[in-house]
């Protein structure tokens, strides 16, 4: 459905860009109602305007706050031309169509950037603009809004080439700019009236990189002792909660050591201690200035273990009192209480080229069990590919993580292949001299050809998981069929990035 622009409301802050398409309408003999600074920026240009006060009959009044709030304003934005009704009334009350909407918002972002003065930051608060552009956004079967200058050009080219006539698909297009620009428009001021705290840290991943954390760090944590949390200890810390909290349902020990967000040490048992003493096992070298992070309070026996190497965070959801004299006889070292369910979060969110990616949090572990192999897996084999998933999800893609008895005892992680990954995983676990006889392998993803599966089982390994989705899963199955190994199948990828 086209549309010929015949009338426009034109009410803008910054007037850079403007006057081409001004001097287009006047060309076009389109009538234009302007009003303030935008009608003197207008008859200076020597294009003819109408003031919005000679169809409102009011001045601009209370300091310039209250302009173009009025019917005979919003009604020519939002009457429908297609219902009698609205013609009939507009006509009645002497309200002209308005085909085109020109409006962008007070500078409330810039003004905050610049002042702390509450008042000048209170005025740059726009109440007619963004009235405006939502009416005629909601009204984009007959208006075209424009509601942004980065816009004007293409409005420029439109009214060239088109005549100022347009379509439905473009007016549409315009309305959803024109929502965008209000959504993010009344976020900042949300957000200037709701402020998350804001932590200045000392520098960022880098020290020449400024950072600061924005949130509320108390609701997931107490700090019983150290110095201030940095950057990348938050990074990680963050990795060693999401880490444990799937491992919520375990009854057993779980401790982890977190390096750079990935696990390199982990294991369930049947004490903290114990559980302690295997995490470290598995990987002792890459350990030292981690982040420790455990299930279970943290008792005296434990604390005296642990206090033996260096770590930046030792995260857990209670210490005996015992075991916090022995931890805190280093003033630097960060001791945190965890609070319980508190963590909130559903998406998360990473800031890329000129915008922000949002998803889901991958809270899953697998969609289905579904064996594929030459063998059902044992009881001991089925718990311990559980545990393996799981870690292999907290690790960086391409990932495998190698378990035995409920300890990791060997990953591969951040791997451009996945059997660049294997190979890791096998060495790490040879460089500490575990055996892999009886271990089991999960990868975060399918694998592409049959070669880790083989590589696998000549290091010891009988037991796989992974999410297939491969058009070549049926070699690496029947290659376990063949070898009488197991191989399950989840339908849940964990790739991480």
């Amino acid at each position: 459905m086209q549309k010929k622009i015949q009338s426009a409301l034109i009410s803008v802050f910054y007037k850079d860009g403007l006057a081409p398409i001004a001097l287009q309408l006047e060309k076009l003999g389109i009538t234009i109602y302007s009003t303030g600074g935008t009608q003197t920026f207008l008859e200076e240009l020597g294009v003819k305007c109408v003031p919005v006060e000679s169809l409102t009959t009011y001045p601009s009044i209370l300091g310039g706050r209250v302009k173009t709030l009025h019917p005979a304003v919003f009604g020519g934005i939002l009457g429908r031309r297609y219902e009698p009704q609205d013609l009939q009334e507009m006509k009645q009350y002497h309200i002209p169509e308005i085909d085109l909407v020109i409006v962008d918002l007070y500078p409330f972002e810039e003004t905050l950037k610049n002042t702390s003065e509450e008042k000048a930051i209170i005025e740059k608060i726009d109440i007619g603009g963004p009235s405006m552009i939502r009416a005629a956004a909601k009204n984009f079967s007959d208006l075209t809004v424009i509601a942004a200058k980065d816009d004007y050009p293409l409005l420029e080219k439109l009214l060239i080439t088109q005549a100022g006539i347009t379509s439905i698909e473009q007016r549409k297009a315009f309305a959803a700019k024109a929502f965008e620009v209000v959504m993010h428009y009344d976020i900042a001021i949300s957000n200037y009236f709701n402020p998350l705290p804001n932590q200045v840290l000392r520098y960022g991943e880098n020290p020449h990189q400024q950072a600061a954390f924005e949130g509320d760090l108390t609701k997931i944590f107490t700090q019983l002792n150290g110095k201030e949390l940095s950057y990348n200890n938050l990074v990680d810390t963050d990795a060693a909660i999401q880490l444990i909290a799937d491992f919520s349902h375990y009854t057993d020990a779980v401790f982890a050591i977190i390096k750079h967000t990935n696990v390199c040490g982990v294991a369930a048992r049947a004490t903290v201690k114990a559980s302690w003493e295997a995490a470290l096992s598995g990987d002792p070298e890459s350990a030292f200035g981690g982040v420790l992070v455990c299930n279970q309070p943290i008792d005296a026996a434990t604390a005296e273990a642990i206090n033996e190497i260096f770590f930046e965070v030792l995260i857990a959801p209670a210490f005996e009192e015992a075991a916090l004299t022995i931890l805190k006889g280093k003033k630097n070292r960060i001791l945190l209480q965890l609070h319980a369910n508190e963590l909130t979060n559903s998406t998360m969110r990473k800031s890329i080229l000129n915008g922000t990616l949002v998803q889901d949090i991958d809270h899953s572990n697998y969609e289905k069990w579904e064996e594929v192999g030459g063998r059902v897996a044992t009881d001991n084999e089925k718990t311990n590919l559980i545990f393996a998933n799981i870690i292999c999800k907290h690790l960086k893609s391409n990932a495998i993580a190698l378990i035995k008895n409920n300890q990791l005892v060997g990953k591969g992680c951040g791997q451009t292949s996945r059997i660049d990954a294997l190979r890791q995983s096998i060495e790490k676990a040879k460089q500490f001299n575990f055996s892999l006889a009886d271990a089991v392998l999960a990868s975060d993803a399918f694998f592409p050809f049959d070669d880790c599966v083989q590589i696998a089982h000549a290091a010891g390994i009988e037991a796989f998981i992974q999410p297939g989705g491969s058009v070549r899963d049926k070699d690496s199955i029947a290659y376990c069929i063949a070898q009488n190994l197991v191989m399950v199948i989840t339908g849940t990828r964990h790739f991480k990035h």
